[in-house]
């Protein structure tokens, strides 16, 4: 169903050294054809991938001043290009008057209750070497047990993704490293009962990593149309 709100979905955008230049491709959270209503950006200053992914807390007044520009122009409900963004989403809840929704990783807790309690949630970054603990936000460790991390760092897309700017991958390479990931998770958790991806480049990858694992599949596209869907 197409939203009719008339408005926008703002992203807070990283920054690529210079404009990626490249049209966002099906089901990305950068594509207006996701969401059914256009979507608008904002670069973060100073919000280059690695500095957000370590968490840097200078970036917060950044990321403020970027929703801030987000809902002058309109935007109904703000979310992120990076799921480390979760860090700052306190900060920009407070900093503006419409929806945000910083990462995929707000799902967790859901999720968590959502399935049954001798399951666990797989979360899918783009590098789980970097992936902080401080951003699942659990402070019960018995929930902390239920969750698996898994990266597809080593690929294609974390290669292209070094580069300044950032260099498009194939969305069929995109697939084949998550599959791979999610192989070796069930292999050694087969407990595993639902994937939650917390890289924003996933979501173009989703439908074919649901149709190959038979599991729910979650990714901030979902947060997001959730998000729009309950707003008049």
């Amino acid at each position: 169903m197409t939203l009719q709100t008339g408005n926008y979905l703002g992203i807070l955008d990283l920054e690529y050294g210079s404009p990626p230049g490249v049209t966002p491709p099906q089901g990305s959270m950068m594509s207006s054809a996701t969401f059914g209503l256009p979507v608008i950006s904002e670069t973060v200053e100073g919000a280059w991938a690695d500095v957000v992914m370590r968490g840097d807390p200078a970036l917060e007044p950044a990321y403020v001043a970027a929703a801030q520009r987000l809902v002058e122009r309109g935007a109904v409900a703000i979310s992120s290009y990076c799921g480390a963004a979760i860090r700052h989403q306190a900060a920009l809840a407070a900093a503006v008057n419409v929806p945000v929704v910083t990462s995929s990783l707000l799902l967790v807790p859901m999720l968590l209750r959502q399935l049954p309690p001798t399951t666990k949630l797989a979360v899918i970054t783009l590098d789980a070497r970097v992936f902080g603990e401080d951003l699942l936000h659990l402070s019960d460790p018995t929930e902390r047990t239920r969750i698996v991390i898994g990266g597809v760092e080593g690929g294609k897309l974390m290669q292209n993704e070094a580069m300044c700017p950032p260099q498009p991958t194939d969305i069929a390479d995109i697939e084949t490293e998550i599959a791979a990931c999610v192989a070796r998770l069930r292999a050694a958790n087969p407990e595993i009962a639902a994937l939650l991806f917390s890289c924003t480049l996933f979501p173009p990858a989703t439908p074919m990593i649901r149709r190959m694992t038979r599991l729910p599949v979650y990714d901030i596209t979902t947060l997001c149309r959730m998000t729009l869907q309950s707003i008049a």
